[in-house]
């Protein structure tokens, strides 16, 4: 009675090691292959950045920007930004005041700076280029119409 009682503890134990044997070559498995996931996944990242990188890369813009500050400018200080790039920082000695500028991004807006004032005047510029002229008012900074 002894000896069949022993036989069955050691039955069970064995069947137990046995299924906690699978049960960490199960999780062994499910860990390998969550490795694998994330390297995949961390493959496909890199190479998307590194095309959009190549992409950014080739494109150059051939349009250019005139802008054209006519009247009311001078003496005053006067920043001019396309996007967050300052083009001019200077006093207006004479008028017409004029800069080219090329194309540099895929959206871009001018800004005119009065430093005396600190007030700021935006305007959008046209993917296509272009010639643009500016004149000062007492009431601000208008553009004038394409001629």
């Amino acid at each position: 009675m002894l000896y069949s009682y022993l036989y069955a503890v050691i039955q069970k134990i064995t069947t137990m090691a046995h299924r906690l044997n699978t049960n960490k070559q199960f999780m062994v498995g499910n860990g390998l292959l969550a490795f694998a996931v994330i390297f995949v996944v961390v493959i496909f990242v890199y190479m998307s950045m590194r095309l959009q990188r190549e992409k950014q890369e080739e494109r150059h813009f051939i349009e250019s920007y005139t802008i054209s500050l006519v009247k009311g400018f001078a003496g005053d200080s006067i920043s001019l930004f396309v996007n967050d790039s300052l083009i001019s920082n200077k006093t207006m000695s004479e008028e017409p005041y004029t800069v080219e500028v090329g194309r540099f991004a895929e959206q871009s807006a001018l800004l005119i700076v009065d430093n005396n004032t600190e007030l700021v005047s935006t305007f959008d510029l046209s993917e296509k280029g272009g010639t643009y002229q500016f004149e000062k008012e007492s009431d601000g900074i208008k553009q004038l119409a394409k001629q």
